[in-house]
């Protein structure tokens, strides 16, 4: 495994929450209107600019899609997501609850055991099981706390951070063919549809067919 690489290389730079909007908050004030009441003029309206896709052309507008099916599309594209990391952690006797132990602190180093505890929201004993795995295979170390000896804190060593680079680069992969599809900016089914491995999605698309066919035939 080659080294030297960070879990944050060709990830784009994390902003906060105002910065991704573009708010800013002016200062509004009020004049003194006149003694009677004059009448209400509207405001002209701008109208949202239409998304587009990468080659200019207007996206489609949002399908009206029922939440069952928004539910059905996550659970492919959420099961094609975590299962490209799947298939390297097999490789390392791992799981997913070690993937989410990783990422956590290869991004946080100096996590406490509370404070990966409250993220993940797994017991104690499932947590100490997967870090059991971790840091005995030298993939994540522990250290005592500089103020609280009880305290323990969790760094990844060489080894953990090289693992979890790998692990968010297959991730960001799908992401980013995902979000640079053609109709990706169209629905939320189309960006679901392309977090699903290409040849699998007609296979997804003749599934959700038998159920509106289903609905059919029972009327």
């Amino acid at each position: 495994m080659p080294s030297g690489r960070s879990p944050r290389d060709g990830l784009p730079p994390v902003t906060s929450s105002a910065q991704r909007d573009g708010l800013g908050v002016s200062g509004l004030s009020a004049a003194p209107g006149p003694a009677t009441p004059s009448p209400v003029t509207a405001s002209p309206v701008t109208p949202s600019p239409v998304p587009r896709r990468a080659d200019g052309v207007a996206a489609a507008p949002a399908h009206g899609l029922g939440s069952d099916d928004l539910i059905e599309l996550l659970f492919f594209a959420y099961r094609d997501f975590v299962g490209d990391p799947d298939r390297i952690l097999a490789a390392y006797g791992f799981g997913r609850a070690h993937h989410r132990v990783l990422h956590f602190v290869d991004r946080y180093p100096g996590l406490t055991i509370a404070e990966l505890l409250d993220i993940l929201r797994i017991t104690k004993q499932s947590l100490n099981r997967v870090l059991k795995d971790l840091i005995g295979q030298g993939y994540v170390a522990q250290k005592t706390g500089p103020s609280d000896r009880r305290q323990r804190l969790l760094y990844c060593t060489p080894s953990g951070a090289e693992l979890a680079a790998d692990l968010t680069r297959v991730q960001a992969r799908r992401l980013a063919r995902a979000l640079a599809a053609p109709d990706a900016l169209g629905s939320p089914e189309d960006f679901l549809m392309a977090m699903i491995e290409p040849e699998d999605r007609a296979a997804v698309r003749r599934l959700m067919a038998r159920r509106g066919s289903s609905a059919g035939g029972d009327a």
